[in-house]
């Protein structure tokens, strides 16, 4: 069997994600109260179910002391336990909240609302660091779902590599294991003719590729990738993700995310992300 377990912060997508996987038609369950995992795995695999996806959240925060020890017991059952783990800004969090109107499940008397999110983010800080971590603050509800497809189908599947381009005055992606600053080449933005089209287009190519610091940029980031993501594999890996960031996220990072996906595509099953193209 293959079990998801999504967690994370309210207000960040799980709901989205559940049913994103439901429509991939995993037997799916919503805040499952950790004490009835395991009787509630026993039955479905019993009943022959082999993709199961659950969320667990805050309204039930006893998993939180115990979620390891549970997920290293359904792993000596042959069980393959993925935890994917929706973060997103304190930023994003309000705006999301004032828009829906609902209260946060921390909510009391005595904590404003962001200060309920950051004793959530507190809480579940422990959970975050073994989980793959998809970061919602800049996605459509659709792009979150492509997202999720793409890190399930592939978890099912083999090792997938996730380069995403992003601008620094927009925010570091919060689900990236590495991360490059490529703000020290030559910018297109200045360029009249280029400011307006974005790293994906032949003609920002075409100057980028005129400049030896672009090319051995990219080179370098390869040659990175080359030596110690066969590592990581060995180690158990099944995703990494590497983002590389220029001043908007248009033009110089984007490039690079473009190259750098020619040169591993036939090595990894490479998903790209341009974050800031609008």
């Amino acid at each position: 069997m293959k079990l998801f377990i999504f967690t994370g912060l309210s207000g960040s997508g799980k709901s989205v994600a559940l049913r994103t996987l439901e429509d991939l038609e995993f037997y799916c369950i919503d805040n499952l109260p950790i004490k009835l995992l395991d009787s509630c795995i026993q039955t479905l695999m019993a009943e022959g179910y082999e993709n199961v996806a659950i969320s667990l959240d805050i309204r039930n925060p006893s998993f939180l002391g115990v979620l390891p020890a549970e997920i290293g017991a359904l792993s000596t059952r042959g069980i393959d336990v993925q935890i994917i783990f929706l973060d997103a800004s304190s930023e994003t969090l309000l705006k999301r909240y004032s828009e829906t109107r609902r209260p946060h499940p921390l909510s009391d008397r005595d904590n404003t609302l962001i200060e309920c999110i950051e004793i959530e983010r507190k809480l579940l800080e422990a959970i975050k660091i073994d989980a793959d971590r998809i970061d919602t603050s800049r996605l459509t509800p659709q792009q979150l779902k492509n997202s999720v497809r793409g890190l399930v189908e592939n978890k099912t599947q083999q090792f997938q590599l996730t380069l995403q381009s992003f601008g620094f005055k927009y925010g570091i992606p919060l689900d990236t294991d590495f991360t490059f600053d490529v703000r020290c080449l030559p910018n297109p933005f200045y360029e009249s003719e280029l400011k307006n089209l974005t790293g994906t287009d032949y003609e920002v190519k075409k100057f980028l590729n005129n400049s030896p610091n672009a090319k051995g940029m990219v080179s370098d980031i390869y040659q990175f990738a080359k030596q110690w993501l066969p590592l990581f594999i060995g180690e158990g890996r099944v995703t990494l993700a590497i983002a590389i960031g220029c001043t908007g996220g248009q033009h110089r990072s984007v490039y690079v995310v473009e190259e750098l996906k020619s040169l591993l595509d036939t090595q990894y099953r490479t998903l790209i992300r341009h974050r800031d193209i609008n």
